[in-house]
């Protein structure tokens, strides 16, 4: 998810028209005098992509920087696998471990994802407010997005992303086993299945605004 290959639009349009001229040409709806630009965060997201709205965002991830650039290529997992850590100095955890759509092992996003107001994008046509409620009594916790935008249209379609956990033996469920072929995965379409692993597909949302008070 190497935002400098995939979305270099969304650098030109952050820094040369500038975050108010961007979101009062998307962002129909939102106050933007309550959000500060921000260098590009990613959500990992779970949900119908018709939906403008649902429950389980406690089961949403969240990398504060490109984790694109952060990876690892799956010819070097024997080093990563020998080391635990990668270049940039992330953690690998053998029992739940992430590619993105080059065929790279990424560090995990942070969960869960915390409650408050984001301003979100899939780097299309849609930029608008996601808000993430608090935990309920059950653990639960709701989003929804503004101005009757779709989980779809705020998914930026290039990022892929997926996670991978033992579907048995924890030690099956390897890098090892990926396919090296079929890298990059086409826009919108599932990443590969990994043998010994459960496989989740995440959307990736990019954040390009927090509030002010964040």
């Amino acid at each position: 998810m190497n935002i400098h290959h995939l979305v270099p639009s969304v650098s030109r349009w952050l820094l040369s028209m500038g975050f108010l001229m961007l979101a009062a040409g998307h962002a129909s709806g939102a106050d933007l005098s309550k959000f500060k630009r921000i260098e590009p965060q990613f959500i990992a997201a779970l949900g119908d992509p018709a939906a403008t709205s649902g429950n389980g965002a406690q089961a949403w991830g969240f990398w504060n920087q490109d984790p694109g650039p952060r990876a690892c290529k799956l010819d070097h997992y024997s080093q990563l696998k020998a080391t635990g850590v990668a270049p940039a100095q992330w953690k690998f955890d053998a029992s739940d471990w992430w590619l993105e759509e080059h065929g790279l092992i990424m560090e995990k996003p942070t969960f869960p994802l915390a409650a408050g107001k984001y301003l979100v994008t899939g780097d299309r046509e849609v930029t608008t407010v996601l808000t993430v409620h608090p935990k309920d009594k059950n653990g639960n916790q709701r989003w929804e997005l503004a101005d009757g935008a779709t989980l779809y249209d705020v998914t930026h379609l290039g990022c892929r992303s997926a996670r991978y956990t033992p579907a048995k033996a924890a030690d099956a469920c390897s890098p090892a086993n990926a396919p090296t072929k079929g890298f990059p995965v086409n826009p919108g379409a599932a990443m590969p299945a990994v043998n010994g692993c459960h496989k989740q597909d995440y959307t990736v949302l990019i954040v390009v605004g927090l509030p002010v008070t964040h």
